[in-house]
This record gives C-alpha cells, sequence and structure tokens, in this order.
C-alpha cells in the first residue's frame, strides 16, 4: 500500500495520466504536505514503523482513514454518514471534519476487532453524531 502511495504521487508530478484511485490517493496527499518528504521517499515510507505507544502517527493509515470515510460516504454507508460529516463540514470545513469522524471510526474498528464482530453500525454513527451536536 506505501508503495501505491508513492507511486501515484510520483505520476501526478510527472503529470502522467491517474487511474481513478489513483486521483483519489494523490488527492488525500495534496491535502497532507507534511507526508510529502516522506512520500517522496520510497524507501523511508516502506521501511519506517510508526507506534502508537510512542505518539506516533501512521501517515499512510491516516491518509486511507480519509479514504475510508470519503467512500463511506459517497455510498451513504451507514445510511446517514453523509448528512453527518456534511453538517460537521458546515462549521470545521471538510477536511477537519474528516480528521474528526476518524476518531469513531478508529473506535469502531477497534472495537470490532477486540470483540471480533462486524463493526456496529449504531455505535459509530452515535459517535458522529456527537461530534456534530
Amino acid at each position: 500500500m506505501r508503495q501505491f502511495y508513492c507511486d501515484s504521487w510520483n505520476k501526478a508530478k510527472q503529470n502522467k495520466p491517474l487511474e481513478a484511485v489513483e486521483k483519489q490517493v494523490v488527492s488525500v496527499i495534496q491535502e497532507h504536505p507534511e507526508y510529502h518528504p516522506l512520500i517522496e521517499n520510497p524507501d523511508k515510507a516502506k521501511s519506517r514503523d510508526y507506534l502508537p505507544e510512542m505518539n506516533e502517527t501512521n501517515p499512510f493509515l491516516h491518509m486511507s482513514m480519509h479514504l475510508g470515510i470519503r467512500e463511506q460516504v459517497g455510498m451513504d454507508r451507514p445510511a446517514g454518514i453523509g448528512a453527518l460529516l456534511k453538517s460537521i463540514a458546515m462549521k470545521e470545513g471538510e477536511h477537519e471534519a474528516e480528521h474528526k469522524v476518524m476518531g469513531c471510526l478508529a473506535e469502531a474498528i477497534m472495537k470490532a476487532q477486540a470483540e471480533q464482530t462486524e463493526p456496529d453500525d449504531i455505535a459509530y454513527l452515535d459517535c458522529i453524531k456527537t461530534i456534530a451536536q
């Protein structure tokens, strides 16, 4: 996945044609200039570990969560997420709204993994509704 991000960014910088998914990835990369030096160095990008216990953010996970939220909004699944994100975005801006929803998404995924179940859409949406208020 990291190589794909690096390759997509490299193609965009060279003005080469991009596939639809590459365009999505490049869009998120463009919104994160703090990650550009890393993405422009594929060897470093692929070799670096990010340790949550050291309060480190994995840039690739972070950007992938943006993509995941955008996919959810595009499909409006779980139902209602599109309207909720739009409500938050009206106050915070779209990018920041996605950042706020990331916490809810991470919580839903971690809980599902711990319980070995599907993510709880109701709890996920409830978390987002709290942010939207």
